[in-house]
């Protein structure tokens, strides 16, 4: 047994397998074991190259969110010829991924010219990402996600950083890819790598944070990226909350902090709480759009509810399992409502997921009216209205046994100019107890630091 770099890391060696890794963690509850897997089998039929950019696109798929995931529809004119722009693109919120996949479809040689192989495709794979993100800031261009919808993907409206994904079936040790500055934060990783990260965090928002937090530390050997994640993971699990005013809020806020990186993989506690959070993400994907929505209205609201960070999604699956169990248990014609609200430590995201007894148009126009009174009340005290959204889920319980709830959602951004009327109403229903006792109201409020809290 080797130690690595970080005190707290241990690394099992496997003599009769040298691809093999295992890493025992020292944590405050004593040490964890994990074993990282080998990435996912290639896929039977399309040849060696074609399938190993399927396999990427399946694990980021599936452990994160096909809604994320993305390719080209067609080729960029460019010249008398075209281009294709880029291999696979992971993009949540403000922040894209190129990645460039590449596999070495012929049996190693020496380990020599094997470095040198990797190399020249690393330099050649940060060089077609840059190409890419170029034309698509000079060319928007339509994209097809993992769910076979078309979005319009403007390249300026995105902070990207280069993925280069070696397919490969033994990178000499100690193999380090290195490559001429591309104008972005740059990354190498191998498929059993990108496989971990999205097995660890079940999140396509969580992923590109990482990737872009890794790409400003040194480089690692590629097959090492485990070892680093739980250096990280390590570092953040000491990390005091960061400073952030509870009031923005409003009286009664409380920071609670959890590390950015996990140490154990998402949903680890046996039981399927964290799921609770894939699902709404399932129900709003699956929607159908109304009115003038377009996918890419969709897309921002996926992002928005992506952004909750991994270690807090397994508390909150399990409050939302007790607020749906919870609020129907009132006389009839009287409602219950429950909500929790999470605000970025920037204090220009807001997260409001809550249930009620029903759904109906009053409840509809009443949760309305509760996002948009909390949006007003946070910009009116940030200062930071423009830049400012808040999004609204709100969680019903059905009784017609074809399925547990429904999903429904508000979004709201920007100055709202809300009608002092408007306010005096919305107010008068949401910051008093209601007098005639129709509605039960509980609410959390919290908001989060940058060393990585939630509410």
């Amino acid at each position: 047994m080797a130690d690595t770099p970080a005190t707290v890391l241990w690394r099992l060696v496997d003599e009769d397998d040298p691809t093999s890794l295992t890493l025992i963690v020292d944590t405050p509850s004593g040490p964890y074991t994990r074993r990282i897997p080998p990435a996912i089998p290639l896929p039977a039929h399309p040849e060696h190259g074609k399938a190993a950019e399927i396999a990427a696109h399946t694990a980021a798929a599936t452990w994160g969110l096909p809604d994320f995931v993305f390719q080209q529809t067609a080729y960029a004119a460019r010249g008398s010829g075209s281009r294709e722009q880029g291999d696979r693109l992971l993009i949540a919120g403000r922040r894209g991924a190129l990645v460039q996949v590449k596999a070495r479809t012929i049996p190693p040689k020496a380990d020599a010219l094997e470095v040198n192989w990797i190399q020249k495709v690393a330099a050649k794979a940060m060089n077609q990402a840059k190409g890419s993100v170029r034309q698509l800031r000079m060319l928007p261009a339509d994209m097809v996600n993992g769910r076979g919808r078309i979005m319009n993907v403007d390249g300026n409206h995105y902070e990207w950083i280069s993925v280069f994904l070696l397919d490969h079936p033994g990178v000499p040790p100690g193999t380090i890819a290195s490559w001429q500055p591309v104008g972005m934060p740059a990354i190498a990783l191998t498929r059993r790598d990108w496989d971990f990260l999205f097995g660890q965090l079940r999140s396509t928002t969580a992923v590109l944070d990482y990737l872009f937090r890794a790409a400003m530390e040194p480089a690692v050997p590629l097959g090492e990226e485990p070892v680093r994640y739980y250096e990280l993971a390590a570092a953040d699990a000491v990390t005091p909350p960061g400073e952030i005013d509870t009031d923005l809020v409003g009286r009664g806020g409380v920071l609670h902090s959890v590390p950015q990186l996990p140490q154990a993989p998402a949903g680890d506690d046996g039981t399927r709480a964290h799921l609770m959070i894939r699902f709404m993400l399932e129900d709003l994907a699956l929607a159908p759009l109304g009115g003038l929505l377009t996918e890419a209205n969709r897309h921002t609201v996926l992002s928005d509810l992506d952004r909750l960070p991994v270690a807090a999604r397994t508390e909150w699956g399990h409050l939302l399992l007790d607020m749906l169990h919870d609020v129907p248990q009132v006389p009839d014609k009287q409602a219950k409502w429950r909500f929790r609200r999470q605000l970025d430590a920037d204090g220009t995201r807001q997260l409001i997921i809550g249930a009620a007894t029903r759904f109906d148009e009053d409840i509809r126009a009443a949760f309305t009216a509760f996002v948009q009174l909390r949006h007003h009340e946070v910009t009116s005290r940030t200062g930071k209205a423009e830049e400012s959204s808040a999004l609204g889920v709100l969680l019903t319980p059905r009784r017609d046994g074809l399925r547990p709830w429904d999903t429904n959602t508000v979004r709201v951004r920007g100055d709202l100019a809300l009608p002092a009327e408007d306010l005096l109403i919305y107010r008068k229903h949401w910051n008093k107890a209601a007098e005639d006792g129709s509605a039960v109201i509980e609410e959390e409020a919290q908001p989060t630091g940058e060393a990585h809290p939630v509410g």
